[in-house]
């Protein structure tokens, strides 16, 4: 990296400021990408995705039927691990 020269302050205090802006604006990209990894992690938004991914073979009837059924599947699941 080149090593850069000033010629006076408020050229070095403008430059700071740059950077101290750059450094906020990559904090907020980082804080963003970790939220939206965060929900994409989330139970529901792995099922859509996962369903979503199958979109093109199956018509969206399909989909709205399988989306409908697994929250009874999952109960009917629960229950018979319970032993009802």
């Amino acid at each position: 990296m080149e090593t850069k020269k000033y010629s006076s302050y408020a050229e070095i205090e403008r430059e700071l400021e740059i950077l101290k802006i750059e450094k906020q604006i990559n904090y907020q990209k980082l804080v963003l990408s970790v939220q939206k990894t965060k929900e994409s992690l989330e139970p529901h938004n792995i099922i859509n995705g996962f369903l979503g991914s199958y979109k093109t073979i199956l018509s969206n009837s399909y989909i709205k039927i399988i989306q409908a059924a697994i929250p009874y599947l999952i109960g009917w699941f629960m229950n018979k691990k319970r032993g009802h």
